[in-house]
């Protein structure tokens, strides 16, 4: 296959390719099908919460579910993520509690990162997922040395890193596969192509036929998948992490999909772009799973409404909890940043004490940065 062809599994219609390939994933068919059906009830409630005025930010990913569900399930348990900020997806399919998730959104004493990061930008330490950083690119050479560091070291696992079509656009992108290519480190490279750098369409950041393609130009084989077929992009990304464990170095994986919603919930996308998210409405990741499961016998109308209703209750009552937890205490500030806090930052803090006390009350009429 070509840098320029596109694996597919499951058309459009919900019907498998002919000659198609299906890896060791039929006993997970379901489970597949409701880590997608809960990632995108996720995102329309916690968008919705965002409207509400109830958290300040959300960076939504409906219609990339496949992209993000089909590559997790490729990975390892030993295996560490460096994900993007648009995969909510992964951090569900490696089992990241949907309760911390949101807290994370609320910024409160329940976040695990205690309100010290960006909403969505979540850190699970458990779950082998590294804290995701919003500045393009940069995690894509972090992964790299990761990955190496585990070369070195003997280690069973690999790294991956996920980024967008906006990130082969950074100097980071270029530094990290030019370094994997040349030390064969044990990195797979997914990039999510949802056709949007925020405003700035693919056509206008490269003159390549592809993302893939430019594998080439390190080394590195390059694979174009079907980002809306959950088991092409688990077969290419399973084929790829099976090269990097058996010590062939990297792969880098285009997964092809489309961003239907804005690039975060301040964003406007009527503004720069036309209807080319409803042209996407047909290719919908998650109704052309189900048909395929329908087809199968594997999925019915009560399946789906008694999953659908049990989900919403698991995201309404992780919400009611978060929305109970208090504000970060100030001395939060140096908790788990050092063994012994410096004369000079805890005389600053019992000053702060003095003016504001201990508690960390929100400022009603603050405007969230982004």
């Amino acid at each position: 296959m070509s840098t320029t062809d596109m694996l597919q599994i499951i058309s459009e219609s919900g019907k498998a390719v002919r000659g198609s390939k299906l890896r060791h994933l039929e006993g997970r068919f379901v489970e597949i099908y409701e880590h997608m059906l809960r990632t995108r009830l996720l995102d329309e409630r916690m968008i919705n919460l965002q409207r509400q005025g109830r958290i300040g930010f959300y960076v939504p990913s409906t219609g990339e579910e496949a992209a993000q569900i089909g590559s997790a399930l490729a990975a390892g348990e030993r295996d560490w993520l460096y994900p993007s900020y648009r995969m909510p997806g992964s951090i569900v399919a490696r089992g990241a509690p949907l309760s911390d998730m949101i807290a994370n959104c609320f910024g409160n004493e329940a976040d695990l990162c205690m309100g010290r990061q960006m909403p969505v930008h979540y850190a699970f330490k458990d779950q082998h997922i590294v804290s995701i950083s919003s500045p393009i690119g940069t995690h894509i050479i972090q992964a790299a040395g990761t990955a190496m560091a585990q070369k070195m070291k003997g280690d069973e696992g690999i790294s991956w890193v996920f980024f967008g079509d906006g990130g082969t656009s950074s100097n980071d992108f270029h530094s990290g596969l030019n370094f994997a290519g040349v030390w064969k480190a044990p990195v797979v490279f997914v990039c999510t192509n949802n056709q949007w750098a925020i405003s700035v369409p693919f056509e206008k950041q490269t003159a390549s036929e592809s993302v893939a393609i430019k594998g080439q130009a390190y080394g590195i084989p390059g694979v174009r998948v079907d980002g809306n077929d959950v088991l092409a992009v688990y077969q290419a990304c399973s084929e790829a992490a099976e090269r990097a464990r058996k010590g062939d170095g990297p792969t880098l994986v285009e997964l092809m999909t489309y961003r239907r919603g804005p690039h975060s919930s301040s964003d406007d996308p009527t503004r720069y772009r036309g209807n080319q998210a409803d042209e996407w409405m047909t290719r919908d990741p998650i109704l052309r799973f189900r048909k395929y499961l329908e087809l199968q016998d594997l999925w019915s109308e009560d399946q789906e409404q008694e999953l659908t209703e049990r989900v919403k209750a698991e995201i309404n009552a992780a919400i009611t909890e978060a929305e109970k937890a208090p504000q970060p205490a100030l001395d939060t500030m140096f908790t788990d940043v050092y063994e012994k806090v410096p004369p000079h930052l805890r005389e600053q803090y019992e000053n702060l004490v003095e003016q504001e006390g201990t508690g960390h009350e929100p400022d009603p009429d603050a405007a969230f940065p982004l």
